[in-house]
């Protein structure tokens, strides 16, 4: 066991009760059969005496242990089946293609597999999805100068009453009147700790969340408020900087972000989330020093809840604050990434 800041007992209770908050935090070798897994697997448990357990894959493998086939520990948390990334490559290269069940099913695809996925991942079905897709692309085309029956067309639309129905359906305005009308697009972004999800405005990157964040969705209606707009899954000029950086950051290569950002918000929490930025890599900062920084030594309740409001997780480093006694608290994607983040960028520095 290598610089692993939990106890074996609470790391073998968690692998008994396929705990997938460890996700990220440790990797187990069975001794008896030479595999290693995750702590969630859900393979048959092996006994207490039989597990031996490491920071990472690249610990494990270099003892001799195998990858396990059932819970695929050298997979990223919530990565992506090939199948679905080969149908998301293909939708995304050429928006005006329809993808049915029977092309899935053509493509080797099971459509249900295909169906359950989406409706986990992204709250709805393959086809819709693929039709929002298609939305948001046309929307693109009508702002940057098409006449919206090319648009329509360019888009898979063979008419274009149905066009215009199903986009302001989708965006709650008429194709024609796109120009004062502002689209928010999403994507998934897969992580060692978990898929996020992205939001960007044209300005800038807005949400960067974990999937189970419990208050994503208050974020997102928030959002879709402020910009009075809905958000569509589809592509940005911001989202592959942001993949690139954070599998930068999830290396241990990149330090400092320079993604633009758009954080709506009140001044003092701008200010607060400002102030965040400053802490360096690697180091923390009690609630109580981030008030002094602001010039109010009493405002440590009202920082603690605007470091709670902070849309823009890792790149704002709210995981950075700690309690004034040492201790972790209060974190939305969870106490024990708090951990996992700060522990990467000391081991990093």
């Amino acid at each position: 066991m290598n610089n692993l800041f939990l106890s074996e007992d609470v790391m073998y209770k968690a692998l008994l009760n396929k705990d997938r908050q460890f996700e990220g935090q440790f990797i187990i070798g069975v001794k008896t059969t030479g595999i290693f897994c995750r702590p969630s697997c859900t393979a048959r448990k092996p006994k207490k005496e039989n597990v031996e357990y490491f920071e990472n894959s690249k610990e494990a493998m270099a003892s001799g242990y195998r990858p396990c086939k059932v819970c695929k520990p050298l997979e990223m948390s919530g990565e992506i089946p090939i199948e679905i990334k080969n149908i998301l490559k293909e939708i995304e290269a050429e928006p005006s293609q329809k993808i049915t069940d029977y092309g899935l099913v053509k493509r080797g695809i099971e459509p249900s597999m295909v169906r359950r996925w989406f409706i986990k991942n992204h709250g709805m079905t393959f086809q819709a999805y693929q039709r929002l897709l298609r939305i948001n692309n046309a929307f693109n085309k009508i702002r940057s100068g098409d006449k919206v029956i090319e648009a329509a067309f360019e888009n898979g639309y063979d008419s274009l009453s149905g066009f215009n129905h199903t986009f302001k359906k989708a965006t709650s305005v008429n194709p024609k009147d796109s120009f004062a009308k502002n689209i928010l697009t999403y994507t998934r972004i897969t992580t060692p700790l978990g898929p996020m999800m992205a939001v960007a405005s044209e300005n800038g990157i807005c949400i960067l969340e974990f999937t189970d964040r419990r208050m994503l969705e208050t974020e997102l209606k928030d959002i879709r408020r402020h910009f009075r707009s809905n958000i569509l899954p589809g592509n940005s000029k911001f989202f592959e900087h942001l993949k690139i950086q954070l599998e930068e950051y999830f290396n241990g290569t990149r330090k400092e972000f320079d993604i633009p950002l758009e954080t709506p918000g009140t001044d003092f929490r701008r200010q607060v989330w400002k102030i965040l930025q400053t802490i360096p890599y690697g180091e923390t900062r009690s609630y109580k020093a981030q008030a002094a920084a602001l010039g109010n030594t009493n405002a440590v309740r009202a920082v603690a809840n605007a470091n709670g409001a902070n849309r823009i997780s890792i790149i704002i480093p709210c995981h950075r604050v700690i309690g004034e006694d040492g201790k972790l608290t209060g974190y939305g994607g969870g106490l024990w990434r708090k951990s996992w983040l700060l522990n990467h960028e000391k081991k990093n520095k």
